[in-house]
């Protein structure tokens, strides 16, 4: 070992277990390459030809990047980490399809107190994972170990992704009018939202990640990590399949159903969802019980069963909806979107994270 190697090590820092970890995580990243990566793993930069975006007529970019948030206290405390990747693709990548982008490529960044090879190996496996699922390249990446500032076994993920979308092609408020059918797509659970609060109901029962809770039908720490859905391959092939047919997407993560369906809507539109079309998954209800709270109450930071919204042309309502169930992802009519006055009350959410869009509330009682 050098002395500066050496010197670096007394601080803390164990560069040959970071580059043991690039080792062990080199084939399943490699698996997401196809001919328009350049350059293979390790490089300072990833590389990706786009020459294919000269057949555009007028190609957008469109990126995204996110974390996972405290869902990593979860994975850290029962030390099973080959699933938080996942979780990153998802809330990166589901971003970009919102807007008919198909993803093309992603990178990864993750800070650590101190590299573990093959935790932090299992972390990226799972993006791998992921991406190759969602027909995305991984292209690079940044393990940092931050000793002293992160204790030895925490850890933080984030990622970038960036796709492509022909501009006559792009979805949006743009697109939505009166009388379009408002889609509910089923969620796989928390996904990777609203877990301070998880964490906040668990701490004021005691209980711990490495509990068994019959309430929540398992070990928690391990029922809690269920991954996030990954929608874009679907919804690709939707897009492809039903060209015209879907006016808006939305993404159901921090701020929750409402909130989050109101920024994809124009202004001067509503749209009332029926909580009677659809039973929020135990997970939700057991964490409310816990909490002493109505599901209601949870409705601006959980997503409750509904992990993205599709805003569609009427006529194409069944077809989108059996075309999602063929690809395992289950829909259904939540509502309808209208335009004109509002009907007097204190529940709409309108417009989210600086849109001035349309207003939503929910309405009713959920289904058992």
């Amino acid at each position: 070992m050098s002395g500066n190697s050496s010197s670096y090590a007394r601080a803390g820092v164990d560069t040959e277990a970071g580059d043991l970890a690039v080792e062990l995580m080199k084939s399943a990243v490699s698996r997401t390459h196809g001919p328009n990566v350049f350059g293979g793993v390790g490089g300072f930069a990833g590389m990706f030809d786009v020459s294919f975006l000269k057949a555009f007529d007028r190609p957008i970019l469109a990126t995204s990047t996110d974390g996972v948030g405290t869902k990593v206290a979860i994975a850290q405390a029962i030390d099973k980490h080959d699933t938080i990747g996942q979780d990153l693709v998802g809330m990166v990548v589901d971003d970009i399809i919102v807007v008919g982008a198909t993803p093309l490529f992603m990178t990864d960044y993750i800070a650590c107190g101190k590299v573990y090879p093959q935790r932090i190996a299992d972390i990226v496996r799972g993006i791998a994972e992921a991406c190759e699922a969602t027909g995305t390249a991984l292209v690079g990446g940044e393990t940092a170990e931050h000793p002293g500032l992160l204790g030895p076994d925490d850890y933080d993920v984030a990622g970038a992704a960036v796709g492509a979308v022909e501009a006559d092609a792009l979805l949006g408020p743009h697109r939505v009018a009166d009388g379009d059918v408002v889609i509910a797509i089923a969620s796989s659970g928390l996904h990777s939202n609203g877990f301070s609060l998880v964490r906040h109901i668990l701490r004021e029962r005691g209980i711990g990640f490495t509990d068994t809770s019959a309430e929540l039908g398992g070990l928690v720490g391990e029922v809690l990590l269920e991954p996030t859905r990954l929608y874009t391959t679907p919804l690709v092939g939707l897009l492809g399949e039903h060209p015209g047919a879907v006016h808006s997407l939305s993404h159901v993560t921090g701020g929750g159903i409402a909130a989050n369906l109101a920024r994809v809507l124009p202004a001067g539109t509503w749209a009332e969802l029926e909580r009677s079309t659809w039973s929020p998954p135990e997970v939700f209800r057991a964490l409310s019980t816990m909490a002493g709270a109505t599901l209601e109450s949870s409705e601006g930071t959980w997503n409750l069963g509904i992990g993205m919204i599709a805003v569609v042309d009427p006529d194409a309502a069944d077809a989108v909806i059996a075309s999602l169930a063929s690809s395992g992802l289950p829909a259904w009519v939540a509502g309808r979107v209208s335009s004109g006055a509002l009907a007097p009350s204190d529940d709409w959410v309108q417009g989210a994270k600086g849109v001035d869009g349309g207003a939503v509330r929910l309405t009713g009682e959920y289904r058992p």
